[in-house]
């Protein structure tokens, strides 16, 4: 059977309300704009499901139509009112993505980098949301340097940094306190040189310090003159850079007992120096 052009029209327009229907309740419209609108109504009403499902109504009119852009757009916002963060991402991230030449592409970006910010969750867990919105936040910084929110991803940055910093801190902490010296050592410098800029910096290198003490202590004679030597450096680093911080007056002691100690071993090297080549002497 061969439908004329009205019907065809006519049958169209009702397979779409039908679509709009589906999931439990009548959602009814025949043009992108009447769903945009009363997604908008929705939205405006706080009940922030409907809308979705109104503004996703819009594309089964194609993704280029006049309302499709704001409909996208609002889709995030959406998520983002319900605080649903990672969903809210991803759909400004395909705003970004489909929507190239669009004003607002800027802060879809700045947005995407700010639902990973607030997913971010205290320190002590998986911190991957904290990363990915520093990747974000800096990939923001690097396309619009002039633009007026840089200096709030900035911001952001320096917090988040805060908290992986936090994070390895204790990391370090507990290698510690389980007398896994060396681990603890070396997690301690970790974090000053992958976070010098935190609060936790001189924190670090105080741990350093101490852990570094310990493990010579506990390691063999031919291992410990390294070992006190690297405690005497990281001191002198926690000088130059914080010389007011308080760990500078807490890792005194360690430094002291890690020169004398050297200055120890040192004395012991040049004393069986002597007697080798006094050995050596006499056998001639």
């Amino acid at each position: 059977m061969r439908l004329r052009l009205p019907h065809f029209v006519a049958l169209l327009t009702t397979l779409l309300v039908f679509t709009a229907c589906s999931g439990g309740q009548r959602l009814r419209y025949s043009s992108a704009e009447e769903a945009y609108e009363k997604g908008m109504v929705e939205f405006k009403d706080e009940d922030y499901d409907t809308a979705i499902k109104f503004f996703r109504g819009v594309f089964q009119y194609g993704r280029g139509n006049e309302f499709a852009e704001d409909a996208q757009f609002r889709i995030a916002e959406s998520y983002e009112k319900q605080r649903r963060y990672l969903l809210a991402a991803a759909e400004y991230n395909r705003f970004a993505k489909l929507y190239t030449a669009s004003q607002r592409v800027p802060i879809a970006e700045f947005r995407r980098a700010n639902m990973y910010f607030k997913s971010s969750p205290m320190y002590q867990l998986d911190q991957s949301d904290s990363r990915k919105a520093i990747e974000f936040y800096q990939l923001f910084i690097e396309r619009y340097p002039q633009h007026e929110l840089v200096a709030t991803a900035q911001e952001h940055i320096v917090e988040l940094r805060g908290k992986l910093a936090h994070k390895k801190f204790e990391a370090a902490e507990l290698y510690q306190r389980r007398k896994m010296y060396e681990a603890a050592a070396k997690t301690y410098e970790s974090l000053f040189d992958k976070y010098p800029e935190t609060d936790w910096a001189d924190d670090a290198l105080y741990g350093a310090v101490r852990s570094y003490v310990d493990y010579a202590d506990n390691s063999v004679r031919a291992k410990q003159d390294e070992r006190y030597q690297a405690a005497v450096d990281n001191y002198e680093r926690l000088t130059q850079l914080f010389p007011e911080s308080n760990k500078t007056k807490e890792a005194q002691s360690h430094y002291r007992k890690a020169r004398e100690a050297l200055d120890r071993l040192r004395k012991e090297e040049e004393a069986a120096d002597s007697i080798a080549e006094s050995d050596s002497t006499d056998n001639r």
